[in-house]
C-alpha cells in the first residue's frame, strides 16, 4: 500500500497561552481532495501555516510523502512538495507569467537567465492547468482567475505532491469558480494530494473525497464525503445540534413606516434603503430602525461589503434610493456621505480607515478638528481633552496620543477608527461597520461589541455591519439579513437568530443565488 503524499499527526499549537491546535490528524492521500472547514479561528490557518513552515508546531509531525518532520522552514516545505496558494495571491503584478512561475527559481547559464526556455516550459505548465493567458502575458493585466492558475502553475513547477487551496473561489466570478473546480478534478486525477479550505459547502458537496472539519483547535468532524449530510456538517462546525434547513427562497422585505403609518421596524427607522442596485449587487430593500443593529450576513463573494461601500459613497449606485431620517441623500463620494451623517469603519483598517504615520490622537480626531477648533485655530487642550476620554470608552491600550497608528496592536487599531465616530464632535446616524473585528483577538472583540452596543443604544444610531462571522453576527446584531448573489435572500431575528441557523440559511442560498463580479465581498 502506497504511503500518503500528506499524514499530520497529533499536531499542536499555542499562541501566549491560547491553543490554537490541539492534537489535529489529517491524513491526505495521493489523488484526494480533503475539504478543510471550521470557523474563523477554528485553527485551519494556523494548521496550513505549519505546514508552510511559517510557524513551528509544539507538538507532532508532518508527514510528506513519507518523510515525518517534527517542524519546516518555508524553504524546507517547498522542496518536500508543499505548494500553498493562499487567498491573497503572490504573484507579482508586474512581472510576465512566465517570470512569475520560475521567480527565484530562475534558469541561468553564464548568468544570463534563458527566458526562450522558462517561456516554453511555462507553456506546458499552462497547458497542465488549463489556463489561457500567454507565458508573455503581464500577469497584472490578467483577471483573477488566470493569476490563481499561474499560482498553481508555479508549484507544479515545483515538484509539488501536497497542493493547499485556501479559500480559491473567494475572489472569483461564478464562471471562474467553475473553471477552478475543472481544474481541481483534473489535478487530483494527476495524483496531487490536494486540501481544499473553503465557507462554502456546496464546493465540499461538488469536489471533495473526504472532509475534515475543525472547531476550537481540534478535529470535530471527519468523514467521507458520502459518508455525511449538509446537516451534520453545519452541527460540527457550530458545535450543536442545527435547525432544519432555513427557507430563503423569500426575499426579506421590513416594511418601513409608510403613509398609513404601518412599520415592521422594532423603532422608527433611521436608515430606509428602497430598491438600491449598483455592479454587482441589488436591488436591495431594507431598513434600521433607530438604535437598531442589523447585520448583513453572506459568504465572500455576495455583495455584502459592496454594499456598504455604496452607502457611504465609494461606489456609485445605479439605482434606488437612500433615506437617513427624513432626509433622502444620495452620496457620491465618501464626503457626501459624512455631511450625511453616514460613516463607515472598512475591513481593511490598515489601507482605507488609519494613517500609520500619524499619532493615535490625530487619526481619531482628524475629522473632528475644524469642529474643536477655535477662530480657526486648533484647539490642543480640548484635543487631549477628547481624545482621553474616547480611549476610556473604546478601552484603548497604551493611551498615548503621539504613538503612530502603525504600532499599535490589530484590535487597538480598529478602536482607533471606532473611536473616530463616537466622537461627541462628530453627529453620526448611520454607522457601517465591514468585519468590525476582522484580526482582533478576543478580548478585544468583546470590548469592541460593547462599544457599538452602547452606540446604539445611548445615541440612537443604526447600526449597520457585514460580517462573514456567524458567531459574531449573533452575537451583535438585533436582526440579521443573508445576502447572497448580490440580494438579500432572508432574515433572521429573535430565538431564530443562531450560528447553525445562519449557516444553513447563506449555503441554502449559495446553492441557486449567481455570484456577483469578480471581486465583490
Amino acid at each position: 500500500m502506497t504511503e500518503p503524499n500528506l499524514r499530520i499527526r497529533g499536531l499542536s499549537k499555542s499562541f501566549g497561552g491560547v491553543r490554537a491546535l490541539d492534537g489535529v490528524d489529517l491524513t491526505v492521500p495521493a489523488g484526494q481532495v480533503h475539504a478543510l472547514l471550521g470557523h474563523n479561528g477554528a485553527g485551519k490557518s494556523t494548521l496550513i501555516k505549519c505546514l508552510g513552515g511559517a510557524f513551528p508546531p509544539d507538538a507532532g509531525t508532518i508527514e510528506i510523502g513519507g518523510t515525518a518532520h517534527a517542524r519546516l522552514t518555508p524553504r524546507e516545505s517547498i522542496a518536500a512538495g508543499v505548494a500553498i496558494i493562499f487567498q491573497t495571491l503572490s504573484v507579482v503584478d508586474s512581472l510576465t507569467v512566465a517570470e512569475n512561475i520560475f521567480l527565484g527559481q530562475e534558469w541561468t547559464r553564464y548568468g544570463t537567465v534563458h527566458r526562450r526556455v522558462q517561456e516554453d516550459v511555462a507553456a506546458g505548465l499552462l497547458e497542465r492547468v488549463a489556463a489561457s493567458c500567454s507565458p508573455r502575458d503581464r500577469v497584472g493585466e490578467l483577471p483573477m482567475g488566470q493569476r490563481q492558475l499561474v499560482e498553481i502553475a508555479k508549484a507544479l513547477s515545483r515538484s509539488a505532491s501536497v497542493l493547499v487551496l485556501d479559500e480559491p473561489t473567494a475572489a472569483l466570478s461564478g464562471a471562474e469558480s467553475d473553471a477552478l473546480s475543472e481544474r481541481v478534478e483534473d489535478l487530483r486525477t494527476q495524483g496531487l494530494a490536494i486540501v481544499y479550505v473553503t465557507h462554502l459547502l456546496a464546493e465540499v458537496e461538488r469536489l471533495a473525497d473526504a472532509v475534515t472539519v475543525l472547531r476550537d483547535g481540534r478535529v470535530a468532524h471527519h468523514s467521507t464525503v458520502a459518508g455525511h449530510t449538509r446537516r451534520e456538517l453545519v452541527e460540527a462546525i457550530v458545535g450543536r445540534p442545527g435547525p432544519a434547513p432555513v427557507d430563503t427562497t423569500r426575499t426579506a422585505r421590513p416594511t418601513v413606516v409608510t403613509g398609513d403609518g404601518t412599520s415592521a421596524l422594532p423603532r422608527a427607522p433611521r436608515l430606509v434603503v428602497d430598491g438600491l442596485r449598483g455592479p454587482g449587487f441589488g436591488p436591495v430593500e431594507f431598513g434600521v430602525g433607530e438604535g437598531e443593529t442589523v447585520g448583513l450576513y453572506g459568504l465572500m463573494g455576495s455583495g455584502r461589503t459592496r454594499i456598504l461601500e455604496t452607502l457611504f459613497g465609494g461606489r456609485r449606485a445605479t439605482g434606488g434610493t437612500v433615506r437617513v431620517g427624513e432626509r433622502v441623500v444620495a452620496p457620491a463620494r465618501p464626503a457626501d456621505a459624512l455631511a450625511a451623517a453616514i460613516a463607515l469603519v472598512p475591513a481593511d483598517r490598515r489601507r482605507q480607515g488609519l494613517f500609520p504615520v500619524l499619532g493615535a490622537q490625530d487619526n481619531v480626531l482628524l475629522p473632528s478638528i475644524g469642529t474643536l477648533a477655535r477662530n480657526g485655530v486648533r484647539a490642543l487642550a480640548a484635543e487631549r481633552r477628547v481624545f482621553r476620554a474616547l480611549s476610556d470608552a473604546v478601552g484603548l491600550r497604551p493611551v498615548r496620543p503621539r504613538l503612530p497608528a502603525a504600532a499599535f496592536s490589530g484590535g487597538n487599531q480598529q478602536k482607533l477608527v471606532l473611536g473616530r465616530w463616537i466622537n461627541d464632535a462628530r453627529d453620526v446616524d448611520v454607522l457601517l461597520l465591514d468585519e468590525p473585528t476582522q484580526g482582533v483577538d478576543v478580548g478585544a472583540r468583546q470590548e469592541i461589541y460593547q462599544v457599538v452596543s452602547a452606540l446604539a443604544a445611548q445615541r440612537g444610531t443604526a447600526v449597520l455591519f457585514a460580517s462573514s462571522d456567524p458567531e459574531e453576527v449573533v452575537a451583535l446584531a438585533d436582526r440579521c439579513l443573508i445576502v447572497s448573489g448580490g440580494r438579500i435572500t432572508g432574515e433572521l431575528s429573535g430565538a431564530e437568530l443562531t450560528e447553525a441557523a445562519l449557516l444553513s440559511a447563506v449555503h441554502d442560498a449559495d446553492d441557486t443565488a449567481p455570484k456577483t463580479s469578480e471581486g465583490a465581498a
